[in-house]
């Protein structure tokens, strides 16, 4: 038997057999030491335009420019003015949307001012700091001094010659003006001048003569009820003391300081509607009935001031500060008072809210004393005749 080759000696000879094409794919053979580098295969060299790409790029546009067939010019033209519209079109949508939102913004802030306006609480005065009991007072006499020296002639506005008709005038001046109580009392009092004739009237003769001054039935029942009291029980006179007074029918504390201050010489503190506002504003008070704010009032001022002071305060209340709208520009004591602000502050506008001789216009006594310096008011106008 030959001899059988070895594994080695198979291996080698299936590398021998295989084909030329596989040896391209497999690894090239490690070369011996001595031998020649075999040649490399022949290949063709590239042009510039295949290295580059940008010139192959550029190629190719040109041929494809070269092949696009070129287009008719009214065809240019008309591409050309679609161009041009559209652009147009875009400009006026970007100005338009550039425009919308300024003008939109601009109305809601105007539309928010307005509301801010509306809702915006009322213009306050500036906080003052806290005063002291001795402060407060010093304050309030100093105010008392200065309404002395606007009005010297400060006076009772209502026309009487005796303590009755002074004590009638003021029971009528309740709910109405002292205006119409003046011009209202002439023809009154030339029908019952005396106490014991007006409570001799015919209430509904009472009631006629002082319907002008409003709500004259109840008026008229206190005028006849407080002329018998006089007559029955006072002889016909008025009483000089506070305790007497208030004892009458429709007379409180107010007619009756009114009364004991201007026809009897007794000091007191007259707490009506203006009185009491201007109180409060000052800082005198913080109370609301009148009794309360005439005891706050009475313990700042000595005694020998308090009629004074009542027609000075309710001067001033009748003239300037006003209830709804003070004057407060052309308030003289506008420094010392602590509500500065609740009113018209411009001195123009202010001036023009001035009243009775401050503003240029009559009084509310037909017969004013000599000293006032503005014009008596005018009488009634006679009713008019029925036809």
């Amino acid at each position: 038997m030959g001899e059988q080759p070895s594994g080695r000696a198979l291996s080698s000879d299936k590398r021998n057999k295989s084909t030329p094409g596989e040896s391209a794919v497999r690894k090239p053979a490690v070369r011996q030491p001595g031998a020649s580098r075999p040649a490399a295969p022949h290949t063709t060299a590239p042009t510039a335009a295949e290295k580059s790409p940008v010139g192959k790029t550029s190629a190719g546009k040109k041929a494809a420019v070269n092949e696009t067939p070129e287009k008719p010019a009214a065809a240019k033209k008309a591409v050309a003015k679609k161009a041009t519209a559209k652009k147009a079109v875009a400009k006026k949508t970007a100005a338009a949307a550039g425009q919308a939102p300024a003008r939109t913004t601009a109305t809601k802030k105007t539309a928010a001012k307005k509301t801010a306006a509306k809702q915006a609480p009322a213009k306050q005065p500036p906080a003052r700091k806290p005063e002291s009991r001795v402060a407060m007072v010093r304050r309030a006499r100093r105010i008392n001094r200065e309404l002395a020296e606007l009005y010297p002639y400060a006076h009772p506005e209502l026309d009487f010659t005796n303590p009755f008709e002074l004590l009638v005038a003021t029971v009528l001046s309740a709910q109405t003006t002292d205006l119409r109580v003046n011009q209202t009392t002439p023809r009154l009092f030339a029908v019952c001048p005396t106490p014991e004739d007006m409570a001799a009237m015919d209430p509904e003769r009472l009631e006629e003569l002082i319907r002008p001054t409003g709500f004259f039935r109840a008026k008229a029942k206190s005028l006849l009820g407080l002329s018998a009291a006089l007559r029955d029980r006072f002889g016909g006179e008025v009483p000089g003391r506070l305790e007497d007074l208030v004892t009458l029918p429709g007379v409180g504390r107010k007619t009756a300081n009114v009364v004991l201050g201007n026809a009897f010489g007794v000091p007191g503190i007259t707490v009506d509607t203006h009185f009491g506002r201007l109180a409060r504003r000052f800082g005198w008070t913080t109370a609301e009935d009148a009794e309360k704010v005439e005891a706050d009032v009475a313990g700042i001022f000595p005694k020998s001031e308090w009629t004074m002071l009542s027609h000075r305060v309710v001067f001033h209340g009748r003239r300037v500060c006003h209830s709804r709208k003070p004057a407060c520009g052309a308030c003289a004591i506008a420094p010392l008072c602590p509500a500065y602000g609740e009113g018209e502050t411009d001195p123009e506008k202010a001036k023009k809210l001035l009243k009775y001789e401050l503003g240029g216009q009559p009084g509310q006594r037909l017969k004013p004393p000599a000293d006032y310096p503005g014009q008596p008011a005018p009488p009634m106008a006679p009713p008019a005749a029925a036809s």
